[in-house]
């Protein structure tokens, strides 16, 4: 069976590049060996967010009093909210397998592995090899949990980020072992339903890929909370022959142990590029990432890569941007490279986080002159009115040109309002537009005005 395109792997890298291909006119084929819409769509992005929900929904039901309402006999039904989050992942599912329909991509089933020549075999369940080719090859198979060797996942008292998206029981006590996104949104979710969680962090800061201000406020939220925050802290080993789980962990005071019934590794993750054929087509790779060009060409003509298994930001929208660029590019319709210093990030703990840019410590190692503003949701009306005051929007400019070089969030619904910020910066908009483009009363994105207006010395609300 010959084809135009083929692409291993149907998450939103995957599937993305595929219907962008079907549309640009390519005869397309994804290979998939479990769901349709990969890791992000059945097991991350998605099914978190509904777990989320869930439990924002709960605490608003605790606190109901707080906006002048009563209610009684507030509880949870833990595998309800489990099964919920199920469901809007299966749904979701679907509605891939409807657009692949629509878009005429033909679904090969089982594990793809690339030969020699522009060929893909496709191994299905039963063991039946069967050979395809095309005159492009994408690669798009994701990741999956990083394992360390001190602390092995074997699925019951130290688990992964799926099984913790489908445990029987809601555990007592839990350890998350890394603060990135992954940790610290399962920490909230866990810890809002009522689990005891101990997050432990190996640098001195909570999310320390965010701004430090954002990093210092988020984990005085955290402790707010009644999550108990271990920083400059590492797991050396975990007993796991008792009930629970005893974890030793190296600290800046020396050695303790934390006990709990269960440990979620959250250490980041591990590229998908095993048995994939790559050492026999001599495919080039470094680090566990397949090494491409500006529009995920591999060192091979006609085989290119794009999501986590190349360098850069392991992000859902990274992966479905590379792809689109991957396929217009086979297609000669020019398009520019993607811009990576321009990729937002998002955390749908409470409260959310969301960046984009240059941090400040970044842009003074850069040698910039910075205009710093910073406008806190304790002033904006709409978030008073909302009970969602808590935290602040932080924007820094090169105070030489005006450039927007990062703008750093946190607070309620700031993974939606990050957006301005991006187009922004892809606009080279300067601090003075954002300050003279009228933001609409009262809303949470009023928030960045001010805060432009706070950096250049006109912020009216402070």
């Amino acid at each position: 069976m010959k084809y135009d395109i083929i692409i291993i792997g149907s998450g939103p890298g995957g599937y993305v590049t595929a219907i962008r291909a079907s549309q640009l006119g390519f005869k397309t084929a994804v290979v998939e060996r479990e769901e349709l819409g990969g890791i992000c769509l059945n097991w991350g992005c998605i099914p978190t967010k509904a777990l989320l929900k869930s439990a924002q929904v709960y605490d608003y039901l605790k606190h109901v009093d707080s906006y002048g309402l009563k209610a009684k006999e507030i509880d949870k039904d833990f595998s309800a909210v489990i099964k919920r989050s199920r469901g809007v992942a299966e749904s979701m599912s679907k509605g891939v397998q409807f657009l692949m329909k629509k878009n005429k991509i033909d679904i090969l089933e089982g594990n793809g592995k690339v030969k020699a020549g522009k060929k893909v075999d496709v191994t299905d369940a039963d063991g039946k090899v069967t050979e395809y080719s095309a005159d492009h090859v994408i690669i798009a198979t994701g990741a999956r949990s990083r394992e360390l060797p001190f602390l092995p996942i074997d699925g019951e008292k130290v688990i992964g980020y799926r099984k913790a998206m489908t445990l029987p029981k809601q555990p007592k006590s839990m350890i998350v072992v890394g603060s990135g996104a992954i940790g610290v949104e399962f920490a909230h979710f866990y810890n809002t339903m009522g689990t005891q969680v101990t997050i432990i962090e190996f640098l001195p800061n909570v999310v320390p890929l965010e701004d430090e201000e954002i990093s210092k406020q988020f984990e005085r939220s955290l402790k707010k909370s009644g999550i108990k925050v271990m920083t400059s802290s590492s797991v050396t080993k975990v007993d796991t022959s008792g009930k629970g789980v005893v974890a030793t962990v190296d600290t800046k005071k020396g050695e303790t142990t934390v006990e709990a019934d269960i440990v979620l590794s959250a250490v980041g993750i591990k590229s998908n590029i095993e048995n994939l054929g790559l050492e026999d087509v001599g495919i080039v790779t470094d680090k566990d990432k397949i090494l491409v060009n500006d529009f995920y060409q591999t060192n091979l003509p006609g085989y290119y890569a794009i999501g986590d298994v190349v360098p850069g930001p392991a992000l859902a929208h990274v992966a479905s941007a590379e792809g689109i660029t991957c396929v217009e590019k086979i297609a000669g319709l020019n398009p520019e490279p993607i811009d990576y210093g321009n990729i937002p990030g998002c955390t749908y703990a409470t409260p959310e986080i969301a960046s984009v840019g240059l941090t400040e410590k970044q842009a003074k190692e850069e040698g910039y002159d910075l205009k710093i503003g910073k406008f806190p949701f304790s002033a904006s009306g709409k978030a008073k009115a909302a009970g969602a005051s808590e935290g602040f929007v932080k924007v820094i400019f090169d105070a030489k040109y005006g450039e927007w070089l990062g703008c750093h969030m946190i607070g309620a619904g700031v993974t939606d309002m990050i957006a301005e910020a991006v187009l922004g910066r892809k606009l080279e908009t300067t601090g003075h537009e954002v300050l003279k483009a009228i933001h609409p009363h009262p809303t949470m994105s009023e928030a960045v005005m001010e805060a432009v207006a706070a950096a250049y010395d006109e912020v009216i609300h402070l």
